[in-house]
């Protein structure tokens, strides 16, 4: 999506990623109120705690709001200028950061002025959006955008929901200005574009965003849905587009696969074949993650694409962060089989999550499987819902409330406006799971390697004696002493120090054990050992390939998979992978890569 930022000094781009404090306010009618972007605000300030800032005080690491775009307010703005603005859902709202430098500023404007004609939009109203940065301190000041407001209003007669058509627009503006303008990453950021929601953030401490942007204190400014964000940035430098809330969720905790997941993600945009051949738009925008971004930013990017391919904002969190299932003897078998289909397609985005997510009509929030951040919410007898890190962030008198509770490991709270009321995970899950047949899809094509039959085929037994594989794999006493006795005596890894002043394994002279090639990327929060065995219920080791990488559709092509309990295979397990006739493995193709290589002399 943009340049690939460069590495200053100590600071490493790719390790953004934030710990936070995050609330969800909304009305279950569905009417835009005061009332509910005030509370909203005062649950942000009551978490000031939760977020960080500089060696100034008036500096923060980030705070925002996302919230409905307040159509009332726009329409007051279009009368005083004699003007008609059209009605809800015909036209979107789009939040943008600037270069302050005026030709860059110019540039940017008239690349967004080209773009939206060729995609069928029209910008018929700019706006400067009105700050007051008195109380920000030096830092936040000296990098602080020009702020605009740009409404886009739908002409032509193209039939594509318009939701996913200013996805598109804001895809390739970002791409374009990126590419050919701005000088610095960081100078222009779409912060939003949609005919239902808007962002208003900054780098910013939790109590200055009320003051720092006026059009909060407008009464005409009037929300039924508002989610908050105060940021506590972890190994990383604040900036102003790395405040929360994102384009569709606001995120406490980690994602600490991060690296694998954009890996994979990269890799999966090459093979999807079918998006290529049936939506030939959504290639066009690729590549969808940033590395300019946090894990949390690339989250969102991820959802929002998910979105705009068939699935819904609640599927899209269920693919993304998966409930513990596959040692849950009590879950139904539908659920189970819409994990299992979509592991295939998916890994899963792992680390300590409470994350808020909206589109503007379904709201809701969801825990990881091992429940790492808390998140406790209440709904009163005049239906609003309250979510937020902790309790008491706003003061709601004890006999208003109807129902109090916490939201559980890996499961999901929901609330529908349009039908104004809350979904149960049970009842959301069931639905979701049962919208396509994966478990008629699961039973036909996934297979277990356990199932698979033996070929003929068999692998060459090596004669190398023992000592010398050790000693070519870098096994030493130690090793043997230390950790295989322990291992053997124990059935338990061994606990070390988490120090190691061991020379990097590539730059040694002697032979290495593979695993030492592999660094693990600590977070900065305690890492408890984790053991597969005795956390069963909360992890797993099975692995899956051969499932297509077509994640756009839903389809019994993604379903054809090999399943096996680990990633490291045995002997046998190998030998059925190579010698098993493809009509029983489903696999088309197979393909065998040589690791040897030629020796030259003096390396």
């Amino acid at each position: 999506m943009t340049k690939n930022p460069k590495q200053n000094g100590l600071y490493t781009p790719q390790l953004e990623k934030d710990s936070c404090g995050v609330g969800l306010i909304a009305d279950l009618k569905a009417v835009p109120t005061r009332y509910v972007l005030e509370s909203a605000l005062t649950m942000l300030e009551n978490m000031k705690h939760r977020g960080a800032s500089g060696y100034n005080s008036n500096t923060g690491d980030g705070a925002g709001i996302l919230l409905q775009i307040p159509h009332e307010f726009y329409n007051n703005l279009f009368k005083k200028e004699n003007k008609a603005l059209p009605s809800i859902g015909k036209y979107g709202l789009g939040m943008f950061f600037f270069p302050r430098d005026p030709e860059q500023y110019n540039d940017c404007m008239d690349t967004i002025v080209e773009l939206a004609k060729l995609h069928d939009f029209k910008i018929i109203y700019t706006r400067a959006v009105p700050t007051n940065n008195s109380m920000l301190g030096e830092s936040a000041i000296k990098s602080e955008p020009k702020i605009v407001q740009l409404i886009f209003k739908n002409i032509g007669y193209n039939s594509m929901d318009i939701e996913n058509r200013l996805y598109y627009l804001r895809q390739k503006i970002t791409q374009k200005v990126n590419k050919e303008i701005s000088t610095s990453f960081d100078d222009f950021y779409v912060v939003s574009l949609s005919s239902k929601t808007v962002v208003y953030k900054g780098l910013l401490t939790a109590t200055q965003l009320r003051n720092y942007y006026l059009d909060l204190g407008a009464e005409d400014f009037k929300t039924a849905v508002a989610i908050v964000h105060s940021r506590f940035s972890t190994n990383t430098l604040p900036k102003w587009k790395l405040a929360q809330p994102f384009r569709c969720i606001a995120h406490n905790g980690e994602i600490n696969t991060i690296q694998g997941n954009l890996n994979w993600w990269t890799a999966r945009e090459q093979n999807m074949s079918k998006a290529k051949k049936s939506r030939p738009k959504l290639r066009k925008i690729f590549p969808v993650c940033d590395p300019s971004v946090s894990d949390s930013g690339n989250f969102d990017n991820v959802i929002d694409f998910l979105m705009r391919g068939s699935r819904s904002l609640p599927h899209a969190i269920m693919m993304m962060i998966p409930e513990s299932w596959q040692n849950d003897q009590e879950m139904p078998k539908y659920k189970k089989d819409f994990y299992q289909y979509h592991e295939g397609i998916m890994e899963s985005w792992d680390g300590p999550a409470s994350i808020c997510f909206t589109d503007g009509n379904i709201l809701g929030a969801t825990l990881d499987r091992n429940g790492l951040r808390p998140s406790r919410y209440l709904v009163t007898k005049d239906k609003l819902l309250v979510l937020a890190s902790e309790a008491g962030c706003i003061n709601i008198p004890e006999e208003n409330i109807a129902l109090k509770s916490r939201l559980e490991p890996g499961k999901m709270l929901i609330a529908d406006l349009d039908e104004q009321r809350i979904i149960s995970d049970e009842e959301a899950k069931e639905l979701i799971c049962k919208r396509e047949p994966y478990s008629k899809w699961i039973k036909a094509h996934r297979k277990k390697i356990s199932g698979i039959p033996l070929g003929s085929k068999k692998l060459e037994v090596s004669k190398i004696e023992l000592q010398k594989r050790q000693i070519a794999f870098g096994l030493n006493r130690e090793d043997q002493e230390m950790i295989i006795a322990v291992m053997s005596d124990k059935g338990k890894d061994p606990i070390g120090s988490m120090g190691s002043d061991i020379p990097l394994a590539v730059l040694s002279k002697f032979a290495q054990h593979p695993a030492n090639y592999f660094k693990q990327q600590f977070a900065q929060v305690t890492n408890p050992p984790i053991d597969p065995l005795r956390e069963a219920f909360y992890m797993s080791l099975t692995t899956a390939i051969g499932a297509g990488s077509n994640i756009i559709g839903v389809s019994s092509r993604e379903a054809k998979s090999i399943a096996f309990p680990s990633p490291i295979l045995n002997t046998q397990e190998l030998e059925k992978l190579i010698s098993a006739d493809r009509s029983v493995t489903n696999c088309s193709n197979q393909y065998y890569i040589s690791f040897r290589y030629v020796l030259i002399k003096g390396y």
